[in-house]
């Protein structure tokens, strides 16, 4: 696992043993941020939910972002992030915070200051559409703020939630992303449809 491009490119990354957490794979991590920069360039606040090595929060860092929050509960693996943002030279950036992703969200209602949200749940998590409109409810980003949900491909989203509207959908092998624009016309799925539809790699 290592930082893909940016200002810590080639960096590896430290990963906890056991499988308490699932890294998003190196090729699912390039799509992902090929697929944003397309939005244009990377820059403002980042908010990562589960955490887990602080690997997606680390390459938005690196890719030109001005701050990112790691939420991961636990303290453990919450050690391991600060390890790789102090590996990266990142850390003057990067903010850790120890705990649920509910109560993290619960506890910073009205923030509304990311501009980037990234939500990369077990993928098992029968909890992740609950999250997915708690991240709305409490008012983490703005109009035009990005939400991005990694997912199994078991796993069924909405095209559209209250305050939300899904802009991309990608497959590569067994993991999925989607991406939400918060604040814009939910109707439209358009985006998917002029492309031919969600693709797969």
């Amino acid at each position: 696992m290592r930082v893909i491009t940016g200002r810590a490119k080639g960096h590896k990354l430290k990963a906890p043993k056991g499988l308490g957490t699932r890294p998003m794979l190196d090729r699912v991590k390039e799509s992902l941020f090929s697929v944003l920069e397309g939005y244009g360039r990377i820059r403002g606040r980042v908010l990562d939910l589960y955490a887990g090595t602080g690997s997606l929060g680390i390459e938005f860092l690196s890719r030109g972002a001005g701050e990112a929050d790691f939420v991961e509960q636990s303290a453990h693996v919450c050690g391991i992030i600060r390890d790789n943002l102090r590996h990266t030279k990142l850390e003057q950036q990067g903010r850790v915070h120890a705990m649920p992703v509910e109560r993290f969200l619960n506890g910073h209602r009205g923030r509304g200051d990311f501009d980037y949200i990234m939500m990369d749940p077990p993928y098992a998590d029968p909890a992740i559409e609950r999250m997915i409109n708690l991240v709305v409810e409490t008012g983490m980003g703005h109009a035009g703020s990005l939400l991005i949900v990694g997912h199994s491909p078991r796993v069924t989203l909405a095209d559209s939630y209250p305050g939300l509207d899904r802009t991309k959908f990608r497959r590569i092998g067994d993991s999925c992303f989607s991406i939400y624009e918060l604040g814009g016309p939910v109707a439209s799925t358009s985006a998917e449809r002029e492309e031919g539809g969600p693709d797969e790699v």
